[in-house]
């Protein structure tokens, strides 16, 4: 248990401001990191079979849920081997990119890294969340509470019977203001939240960082 899992999920390659911001954090990690990309090598959805293979006795399993058990194991196993989390988890349609949620649909399993009554194995290791989004959607804005990602990846990171991290987010906004004309007048206040959002991203990594936990021992 000793690097930061970092896993990416936006389409747009370099292009993608929560990708750059999570780079930032990554250049001030001092520690180990293990990197999961599923824009490029993206999870196929859990399915009926993969849903099985969780039930039924390992004994018993078909080729198929053998195949379905050992993908969930890999990437359960590299979820619990890291002592800190990063997700760049861009906002798509008011929501996360689908291959992140099946990301979380195949990882989320109640025993293992859920509870049910039972201790989180990942009980408050630190999770940092990058999540860019073309408009503004803090209070006052005509989109305020309309972020269906973040305060849903709050719970399902962070709720203490469930994965029981503990969360941090960073929202750089506005992405849009820069190519879409009517939001062209916006371009400063993006320039703003992408700039506060790289220095969050190095103050958390300094804070988080294997070394900063040395130094507090």
């Amino acid at each position: 248990m000793s690097y930061l899992l970092r896993i990416d999920s936006s389409a747009s390659g370099n292009a993608s401001f929560s990708r750059q911001v999570a780079d930032t954090f990554e250049a001030a990690w001092d520690g180990e990191i293990v990197h999961r990309d599923l824009a490029v090598d993206p999870i196929g959805h859990l399915d009926a079979v993969g849903i099985a293979a969780r039930t039924v006795p390992a004994a018993e399993h078909t080729a198929d849920q053998k195949a379905a058990a050992a993908v969930q194991d890999a990437l359960v196993e590299e979820f619990l081997g890291a002592s800190a989390y990063l997700f760049a988890v861009p906002m798509y349609n008011l929501t996360m990119p689908s291959v992140f949620k099946a990301w979380l649909d195949h990882v989320m399993i109640v025993g293992r890294t859920m509870g049910l009554g039972d201790a989180v194995p990942t009980t408050g290791r630190p999770a940092v969340i990058v999540s860019a989004r073309g408009g503004g959607y803090g209070p006052g804005a005509p989109h305020h509470g309309k972020d269906f990602v973040v305060p849903a990846l709050e719970v399902i990171l962070g709720d203490p019977a469930l994965m029981a991290l503990d969360v941090r987010a960073i929202t750089p906004e506005l992405t849009y203001a820069p190519v879409m004309e009517p939001l062209r007048h916006l371009v400063p206040l993006h320039v703003s939240s992408l700039e506060n959002a790289h220095a969050l991203a190095r103050r958390y990594a300094e804070e988080l960082s294997p070394a900063a936990a040395a130094r507090t021992a």
